[in-house]
């Protein structure tokens, strides 16, 4: 009866270690994805994804292998196991490597020839296991499990393997005593404890076939079971550190993306995983070869566990993430929900000019709005509008006073829209014009009182989606000027997360902040203004010879001329398209050489005013860069 009991415990564990050992291939399957897509090009990612790459080999083939029944089957997926054990150790030094170099302790040779030597070395033993030699044949009758048979050349190997991890932890070791910054310390910790995973995982199938394992098979299989427990929490913790490698994304981020992948990804195939297996093996156990239960359940395991952390994303980010920034965040990410963007303005105005039609009876309205001083129309409703090109002498109609009045105008009635915080202003001032709302009258009939107090409702609704617009103008145009900033300081937190001296100083700009400011206010003020005849770029060598030359001193034409010139440079060869490739030259062409508004050309351009900011923004610099180039050559001659 007790050796009854003993069996059951050890098939139970072994069931367990299983699901686990298929977790784990799932959650570094999914690592290894995360690695390659979002930081391949720095070395330690490099370097961790060689490493996720044994561990897929190794677990992959250990959990199908479990499953099969076939002995060509088992061999050949253990043998496949084999192939990412020898791939370990090379990859453990690399990542040591790789380490020690990031913090700021570059390689004199030594350890760049270590590393291709250790390559070299497990491509040996590859070949050795190509050839038979490094593992023996199927051993299928003896504990604890199917495995292949031990050699001379597997119990060299082991030594090699051991040797090799110890010396990678050597490098661990100095990396973290590199370490400058506390965050720096405690991520290198964090990655020194979770590179011990895919070490512990892939040691027990190094003791398949020695006498502890087959002498006590509940002692081995408890002690695995344990291990890959760890693997799969080490894994997690080193690509967490590992992450943070190669990306200058804000801190909150890089977790906040790691934590959403691991969940929609591992967590979630392995907890379905598991929830397939125990149904299919308690059906089994029921004596029925087939159960309706398994599609079924896994269905609902994936549909309610990606709705559940779609639910509760939004509170662990902020519990977890944002930190004393909680309140500046939240207020983001609400202004990112509530964003009232151009196709949202225009669906809201058209439901507001259709009611105004339905109110007035009203063949027509329209809704025109001030930009930079000048009225332009910007939406329009029922019969085409036919005096766009007068909407000026409408505008001279409305009188400087706080009053609400309509005026006629033609054949329309047009009404004032006004700003509505004025808080900042004086009380008798009248608030500023944002735009007209026009509506088509009938000639010699008057309003009804109920039908204007309705009327000018409507207006107010209309007046306070101009002023969100033009607030939210402001505030793209503000980010337009942060964001270089912006970005230039977190890559600059970045890569001094793990060597601040020396990554600090040896970081440039790759552009001049206030070079490309001095651009761009130029460029606004390109046919006349202070921006331009003030501007600090006439001070450049470039500049004072182009007006000697070519400008009989006059500064301000040779300063356009340079700017031109500039722009030009930007253009695309051939004839000028509306594709992809001249979108910098076009933005710049028709916002500051033509003049049109912004609204003119993001239309002209069909992208919203938001990306055509960004998109000026990166056009603005190409053209700093240009006029820089031509600093340079005017310096040198």
């Amino acid at each position: 009866m007790f050796s009854g009991w003993l069996d059951s415990i050890l098939v139970g564990i072994k069931t367990l270690n299983q699901i686990l050992t298929a977790g784990i291939a799932i959650t570094a399957f999914s690592l290894l994805i995360y690695a390659l897509t979002f930081n391949l090009r720095d070395r330690v990612a490099r370097s961790f994804a060689v490493i996720m790459v044994s561990v897929v080999i190794i677990f992959t083939s250990e959990a199908i292998q479990s499953s099969v029944k076939t002995l060509d089957l088992i061999e050949l997926f253990l043998r496949m196991q084999w192939i990412g054990i020898v791939l370990l150790p090379p990859a453990y030094l690399h990542l040591s490597d790789a380490l020690l170099v990031t913090a700021g302790r570059p390689s004199r040779g030594r350890r760049r020839w270590a590393v291709r030597g250790v390559y070299i070395i497990s491509a040996f033993f590859l070949v050795l296991f190509a050839l038979g030699w490094l593992v023996g044949s199927l051993v299928t009758n003896r504990q604890p499990a199917p495995h292949l048979e031990r050699t001379a050349w597997t119990e060299l190997f082991t030594v090699y393997y051991l040797l090799i991890m110890l010396l990678a932890g050597i490098n661990f070791i100095r990396a973290y005593q590199r370490m400058l910054t506390r965050s720096g310390r405690r991520r290198m910790l964090y990655l020194m404890a979770g590179a011990t995973a895919p070490a512990l995982g892939s040691y027990p199938y190094l003791l398949f076939g020695s006498s502890l394992a087959a002498e006590f098979p509940l002692f081995f299989w408890s002690g695995a079971t344990f291990i890959n427990i760890l693997v799969g929490a080490l894994v997690i913790i080193m690509a967490y550190s590992v992450a943070f490698f190669g990306v200058s994304w804000p801190d909150r981020v890089v977790k906040s993306r790691l934590f959403k992948w691991i969940l929609r990804g591992p967590v979630t195939a392995s907890l379905t995983l598991s929830v397939m297996t125990i149904v299919r093996r308690a059906g089994e156990s029921f004596g029925l070869e087939y159960n309706a239960g398994v599609p079924v359940l896994t269905v609902a395991s994936i549909l309610l566990l990606e709705h559940l952390i779609t639910l509760v994303a939004p509170l662990w980010e902020r519990a977890l993430f944002f930190g004393g920034d909680r309140a500046e965040l939240t207020l983001l990410q609400n202004i990112e929900e509530r964003l009232l963007t151009q196709s949202d303005l225009r669906q809201f105005l058209e439901a507001v000019l259709a009611a105004v039609r339905d109110h007035m009876q009203a063949p027509s309205a329209f809704i025109a709005a001030i930009d930079a001083g000048q009225l332009s129309l910007l939406i329009n409703a029922g019969r085409p509008f036919t005096e766009r090109e007068n909407l000026s002498q409408a505008l001279e109609l409305i009188e400087h006073n706080s009053k609400r009045h309509e005026y006629r105008w033609n054949d329309t009635w047009i009404l004032p829209l006004r700003q509505r915080r004025n808080a900042e202003l004086d009380l008798n001032e009248a608030p500023p014009l944002l735009g007209l709302l026009g509506v088509s009258r009938t000639p010699g009939k008057a309003i009804e009182t109920d039908q204007l107090n309705s009327l000018w409702l409507l207006a107010e609704r209309a007046a306070l989606a101009l002023e969100d617009r033009k607030l939210q103008q402001r505030v793209f145009r503000s980010l337009e000027d942060l964001e270089p900033q912006a970005e230039l300081l977190q890559r600059m937190r970045a890569v001094s997360r793990y060597d601040t001296k020396v990554n600090l100083l040896s970081e440039e700009i790759s552009i001049d902040s206030d070079m490309a400011e001095w651009v761009r206010e130029a460029l606004n003020h390109y046919w006349g203004g202070p921006k331009l005849t003030d501007s600090p770029l006439m001070r450049l060598q470039v500049v004072q010879d182009t007006a000697r030359a070519d400008h009989e001193g006059n500064m301000p034409n040779a300063l356009r001329a340079i700017l031109k010139r500039a722009v030009e440079q930007v253009r695309p060869e051939g004839e000028r398209k509306f594709t992809t490739e001249w979108i910098l030259y076009n933005i710049l062409d028709l916002k500051f050489i033509e003049g049109r508004k912004v609204r003119e050309v993001a239309a002209r351009l069909a992208m919203s005013e938001a990306d055509l900011y960004r998109k000026q923004r990166v056009a603005v610099e190409a053209v700093a860069k240009s006029i820089l180039e031509m600093e340079n050559q005017s310096a040198a001659q």
